[in-house]
């Protein structure tokens, strides 16, 4: 599987990027044909707290899915996009079986 992540308005560092291979990387374990991995992190400015956004997109044969978290750091929202893409991964493989 081909990761991509992109960061828009800053830079990432090389541990949050570690961070989301290694997450990411561990979705193949549920469904072995996915083909690529998009991950696009934001910052959201709403008052004096910044949010963290974090969305990836698994592009599997036949559909492309989709899960869009936020939350106070990149971490945890990746975390809450890769346990919604694992739900969504094990549907798919039951549908497809």
């Amino acid at each position: 599987m081909n990761i991509h992540t992109q960061s828009v308005h800053f830079d990432a560092d090389e541990k949050l990027l570690d961070f989301i291979d290694k997450k990411v990387g561990k979705l193949e374990t549920f469904y072995d044909r996915i083909i690529r991995a998009d991950v696009f992190l934001k910052l959201e400015n709403t008052g004096q707290v910044q949010d963290k956004i974090a969305e990836v997109k698994l592009h599997v044969p036949g559909t492309i899915l989709v899960a869009k978290e936020t939350s106070k750091t990149f971490e945890a929202s990746i975390d809450g996009s890769v346990n919604a893409l694992r739900r969504q991964l094990i549907k798919q493989k039951e549908k497809t079986n």
